[in-house]
């Protein structure tokens, strides 16, 4: 298992007296007089001994060098006298302001090494050069004060250059850096070098590197605006203040001459005209040519020192730190597409990588009327900018932002404490850069007002930058004012939530005619709540599909942009409409089950004994004749038709979920709720995938749930109903057949009833016999089947007199007494025996009330007026009479899952939309919102059963 290992050996592990073999990847010894070389990777001689033959790694030879030429030359092949010491390495040294020399002008080697000193006098103005190798004319500075390269007191010696006493020098600069995330302030070697001064030139000279550098300082410093400091950004501001008689660059009353622009103003509400008082002078479009959808962004790039680098296209993913391919870094600057980017880089890397920071200055470039490129200038807001106390209470309001134009994304100089070749004490990053892209209200042109950058920077103190890491975002939002389309929602919810007050006061009115109460008490005022919450839910529903499905069309049919997509921040109002919605018609859902759930409901069988049968009297030993008993079968068979169809729909649930989610998944609607103006359903694994908007998620998975809903429903009822099966027409006929009809209370007073007499007057009878009935009622041989003479009409809604109500109870409460604490004083035989009885009055009865036997409480049948149709009330009371209300449907089904398909279509499409946003997943949904349906259809059959049990006395066991 070890054959093909080898221990793990770094260069650092290897000691002085070793060197790092490249080819072996592990330590191997120098020779004599031999220690290993700067970079590990060879031997090189000790000081004192000079090379005699060299092929890299150990093969090398050394040679003593003699007493009178102990030094070495600087590239170790030879041996030389130095005049003037030694350095720890074995070489010569020099004295300051003098150059070492080794060989003649044609290379012969000298005996002994000179040191020359430079010429720093008028017309040579030399000094030696950073390495001491040869003379170079000094910086101007010195010759400008001390006529020389020397710059003695009382002239004054900074950061390389030299400056006179007499000079009107600005303010003596702070070198200090505030890191305000960690509470630290250091003294920053970079700043202690180059402060005093650029600033310095930047006053005496004006000189553009230095005015530069300086103000790349006073960014590497957050843009302080302490008045009381003369730091980096005290400094530049006292610069700025006085140079006022430069003018200023491009008519720009911020840019001053030679130097750069770093500010807009502190005048308040200066941000607003920044951001809005001008539109950008170009319009864009989500169809076109690649200019007409695309932003070119431009910045100018400089280095710590104030040095130009080059003209940068963002295109190349400059300011997107992490790491991506170039077609999705490019896909940010797609004019419509929200673009986000996060990751985490470990601080190794960014040190690696960012050696030196790199400033920007960030235009949006265009082309002028004249075919002449321009550039716009974008403002940058620097969220973690020190703001002088006139700016401590800044807030979100865009005129108490102050903006500002330069940005860095890594600063690992200024943070660097004494020697700038350490690692730096603390590094600053920009770990959340957001471009924001705004739309000029009503436009149609796709008109923009000037973008921003919003950039935020993370403070870290590097301890152990291989662990260490820190997360960063870049982003680009486009955004337009909602506040318009917020009040017009405002106004719709206002309006039809009064309409909804309204309809509910009716329903509650309608419910109490249907209750037979008079009174307004603690349950009129509850049921009324119900009313309104399943009506109000309605209104968000209404609302949350408006808003989805016209953002989805608006946003991506459009081929100029004239509408944008509110921001994850501005969907919040949306998301707490559809949770309001979803909390409501769960409400109104579940009293709906509830009311179904405790119906009262009665089988009459109106099927009369045919003829006598002999049957022994019990105890007396006698045989007596009595009535041919009746079968309760078709009584059984009823009730178990009626307990299949209790949760039948008018469309099928599992198609619809499925077809739903092919819809979204397979064929790729899903792509249109992606935050980018395309509206193809296709998107390439190599493009960038925009992030979904909660809004156009809603508004796709609603809209196709309410088209398949529709084809379902009206395939059912105009194809599978009418030509295949219609189980609630098949249910009416069934009971007709069966010689049952049902009498059903949904309320106190008010239920439906359907008439279920048979023509023939029997339907216990053979097969020959019920093929014969059934021939001549379709030759129209025999009498038709409607409840009144001459009429087919079989279906009723039923408003029952309360005498009517009082006589139904009291034998309803003998039919269900068993159940009640009179059980444990009678014996199960007599149980049965009274529930025997009880159903026998009952159904003797009801038959005998639709026979109009009892003329105290009789009814009439009459047809319902219109507007009572459409209210869903009735207007008389059945005071003396009840009322039979003639039923061209089958309103029966209101008791039913089929008569309330509105309602459950609506709570499935919110709980589904409901897991959606929270997971983002639409499988998820799917799988949730399928054990959802299944979990409530089985309460409702499994309770609606035995509810059913409960009041017809169908024994529960016959029900399958």
């Amino acid at each position: 298992t070890r054959a093909f290992s080898l221990p793990l050996q770094r260069p650092a592990d290897c000691g002085d007296a070793r060197y790092f073999d490249i080819s072996r990847l592990a330590c191997g010894p120098c020779g004599a007089h031999q220690r290993q070389s700067s970079g590990g990777s060879s031997c090189v001689c000790q000081p004192g001994y000079r090379m005699v033959s060299s092929n890299g790694g150990s093969s090398v030879i050394c040679e003593k060098c003699p007493e009178n030429m102990s030094g070495v030359t600087q590239d170790g092949w030879n041996c030389i006298t130095c005049p003037k010491g030694l350095t720890a390495e074995g070489k010569c040294k020099c004295l300051n302001n003098e150059i070492l020399v080794e060989r003649s002008v044609d290379g012969i080697l000298l005996n002994e090494a000179l040191c020359i000193h430079c010429n720093g006098s008028e017309q040579s103005f030399s000094a030696s050069d950073g390495s001491g190798n040869r003379c170079v004319r000094c910086e101007q500075t010195f010759i400008n004060v001390s006529k020389s390269c020397d710059c003695s007191s009382p002239n004054i010696l900074t950061g390389g250059l030299c400056f006179s006493a007499s000079d009107s020098l600005p303010p003596k600069g702070v070198a200090t850096v505030r890191f305000g995330q960690l509470g630290i302030t250091l003294t920053s070697a970079w700043f202690l070098k180059n402060l005093q001064s650029s600033a310095s030139a930047c006053w005496l000279y004006s000189n553009l590197t230095a005015c530069q550098a300086l103000g790349n300082m006073c960014v590497m410093n957050m843009n302080s605006l302490s008045s009381s400091s003369t730091d980096a950004c005290g400094l530049f501001q006292y610069i700025y203040v006085n140079t006022a008689r430069l003018g200023i660059v491009h008519s720009i009353a911020f840019w001053r001459h030679n130097l750069p622009w770093l500010y807009y103003g502190d005048q308040p509400g200066l941000a607003s005209q920044v951001l809005e008082a001008n539109h950008f002078p170009t319009i864009f479009s989500f169809k076109g040519t690649d200019k007409d959808v695309k932003l070119q962004f431009i910045a100018a790039s400089f280095d710590a020192a104030g040095n130009f680098l080059k003209w940068q296209n963002l295109e190349g993913g400059i300011l997107q730190l992490c790491p991506d391919t170039q077609t999705k870094l490019n896909a940010a600057y797609a004019f419509g597409t929200t673009y986000q980017q996060s990751c985490k880089i470990s601080v190794s890397k960014i040190l690696l990588d960012f050696t030196n920071p790199i400033f920007y200055d960030l235009f949006l470039e265009y082309n002028g009327d004249n075919g002449q490129q321009y550039l716009w200038a974008v403002p940058v807001l620097n969220l973690n900018l020190q703001y002088s106390e006139m700016f401590v209470n800044q807030g979100s309001n865009m005129n108490n932002w102050f903006l500002t134009r330069r940005f860095f994304l890594v600063d690992t100089l200024s943070g660097r404490e004494n020697d700038l070749g350490k690692l730096p004490r603390v590094i600053r990053i920009a770990s959340k850069i957001t471009i924001s892209i705004r739309l000029v209200s009503h436009t149609q042109r796709g008109t923009i007002y000037p973008p921003l950058l919003s950039i935020a920077y993370t403070d870290v103190l590097v301890q152990n930058p291989e662990t260490q890491s820190v997360m960063v975002s870049f982003s680009v939002n486009y955004e337009m004012n909602q506040s318009e389309a917020q009040i017009q929602t405002v106004i719709t919810l206002g309006v039809l939530g009064m309409l909804a007050v309204l309809w509910s006061l009716l329903k509650t009115a309608g419910w109490k005619r249907r209750t037979g109460s008079s009174i307004i008490d603690l349950q009129t005022v509850l049921k009324f709540l119900l009313f309104y919450a399943g009506d109000l839910a309605n209104v968000f529903f209404v609302i949350t599909v408006g808003t989805g499905i016209y953002w989805l069309v608006f946003f991506k049919a459009q081929q100029f942009a004239s509408v944008l997509l509110p921001l994850p921040s501005q969907e919040e109002d949306f998301v707490t409409y559809i949770a309001c919605a979803f909390s409501l018609k769960t409400l109104q859902f579940l009293q709906l089950l509830v009311s179904q759930l405790t119906v009262d409901i009665f089988f009459i069988d109106w099927e009369r004994p045919k003829g006598k049968v002999l049957k022994a009297v019990e105890g007396e030993g006698v045989i007596k004749s009595a009535a041919a008993p009746v079968s309760i079968w078709r009584t059984y068979f009823i009730a178990n038709e009626w307990n299949e169809i209790q949760t039948v729909r008018k469309i099928n649930p599992v198609f619809q979920l499925l077809a739903v989610l092919f819809f979204l998944e397979v064929v790729g609607f899903s792509n249109l709720a992606l935050m980018d103006s395309s509206s193809s359903l296709t998107r390439s694994s190599e493009s960038y995938i925009a992030p979904w908007s909660r809004i156009l998620r809603f508004g796709v998975s609603a809209a196709l749930w309410l088209a398949i809903a529709f084809l379902q429903i009206i395939f059912f009822s105009v194809f599978y109903e009418r030509f295949v099966e219609d189980k609630i027409s098949q249910f009416v006929d069934l009971c007709c057949m069966s010689n049952i009809s049902m009498f059903l209370l949904s309320h106190s007073c008010f239920g439906y009833y359907i008439h279920g007499r048979s023509v023939h007057g029997h339907a216990d009878t053979n097969m020959e016999e019920m093929n014969m009935n059934l021939k001549r009622e379709a030759e129209n041989l025999c009498s038709q089947r409607g409840l009144l003479p001459n009429t087919d009409g079989q279906t009723f809604q039923i408003s029952i007199s309360r005498k009517m109500r009082l006589h139904y109870d009291r034998i309803h409460e003998t039919l269900t007494r068993k159940r009640g604490p009179a059980r444990l004083l009678d014996s199960s035989a007599n149980t049965f025996e009274q529930s025997t009885r009880a159903y026998n009055t009952m159904n003797k009865f009801l038959s005998s009330f639709i026979d109009h036997v009892h003329k105290e409480m009789d009814y009439i049948v009459k047809d319902k007026l219109l507007l009572e149709r459409i209210l869903g009330m009735e207007f008389m009371e059945p005071i003396e009479k009840s009322i039979f209300y003639n039923d061209e449907g089958h309103s029966f089904s209101d008791v039913l899952y089929y008569g309330n398909e509105t309602t459950l279509l609506i709570f499935d499409i919110l709980f589904f939309s409901v897991v959606d946003l929270a997971s983002q997943s639409f499988v998820l949904a799917t799988i949730l919102t399928y054990l959802q349906q299944e979990i409530f259809r089985f309460i409702r059959n499994t309770l609606g059963q035995k509810n059913l049990a409960s009041k017809t006395l169908v024994d529960e066991r016959f029900l399958i």
